[in-house]
């Protein structure tokens, strides 16, 4: 493998509800987030290492990386050369959508263990990837179907119901819906329990028993997400970060690449070529 670290995030029109991203990173370190769609990575080259519900966990050449949507994990090198990847990011309705016609999972269908050893599987999504780039998108779709399908008969299960709404869970319910509504100008945490009733460190229990991560990491990955849907939209990179409240657009570069792979101005021009393909 060469040194360079390169990366494609992007779209393809014929596959509404997924994205898609190409990649190989060496020194690249992803911090701990969280995905509304789910994460489908299938390695080529190198290993990974990421942390997923209170451990680290590595998938190497062969195997996939699996996380379900809103699941915090992090993601780095597992060895000195990095690792090569492929992967796309169904959204809950298209995977819903597959297992209600292919499996017999009941409830909402995710998966059950972080990584699984699969090079068919492997092999399946770097050819959607490809006929993707193609333009095929009989190709991309049939196969996407066909992989989600095979992993959801080799790792799927129905995610738990969401845990009884403990006084906690409601506390930090409510710092999470004052830190949505005032995300360019959050409280401090002192501030935030003081209007909430309750103490700065049993609201940070309370948070991280909820979302697994500090209010404030939580946060940072709000304001990706919501920048991500206004680059979306056409907002330009330096607006975006002003309005989800970082400091100025290198602020959002730096968060935006640690947390999605991609600086905010290469993501926005993948997405505006799939918009606007003239």
């Amino acid at each position: 493998m060469g040194s360079a670290e390169r990366a494609r995030h992007w779209r393809y029109e014929e596959l509404p509800g997924v994205d898609l991203l190409r990649a190989r990173y060496v020194r690249k370190t992803f911090v701990r987030h969280t995905h509304e769609n789910f994460v489908i990575a299938a390695i080529a080259d190198g290993v990974e290492v990421f942390h997923h519900r209170g451990s680290d966990v590595s998938a190497g050449a062969g195997a996939l990386a699996l996380v379900n949507p809103d699941t915090p994990h992090t993601g780095r090198a597992g060895v000195p050369e990095g690792w090569r990847y492929g992967a796309v990011y169904p959204s809950p309705g298209v995977v819903a959508g597959i297992a209600a016609e292919t499996t017999t999972l009941r409830g909402t269908p995710g998966f059950v263990s972080p990584v699984l050893d699969d090079p068919y599987t492997v092999r399946l999504v770097h050819r959607v990837l490809r006929a993707a780039d193609e333009g095929n998108a009989l190709a991309a779709d049939t196969l996407l179907r066909v992989a989600v399908t095979r992993l959801l008969r080799l790792n799927g299960g129905s995610l738990p119901q969401r845990r009884p709404r403990t006084a906690g869970a409601r506390t930090a319910a409510r710092a999470r819906a004052v830190l949505e509504e005032r995300m360019a100008a959050p409280p401090s945490l002192e501030r935030l329990a003081a209007d909430l009733g309750t103490s700065p460190f049993a609201l940070l229990r309370a948070f991280r028993d909820a979302y697994g991560m500090p209010p404030h990491t939580w946060l940072t990955d709000a304001r990706v997400r919501r920048a991500r849907l206004l680059l979306d939209a056409g907002t330009a990179p330096a607006e975006a970060a002003v309005a989800v409240g970082f400091t100025d657009q290198p602020h959002l570069n730096r968060h935006f690449s640690r947390i999605v792979g991609v600086p905010p101005g290469a993501y926005q021009r993948e997405r505006k070529n799939v918009q606007d393909p003239d």
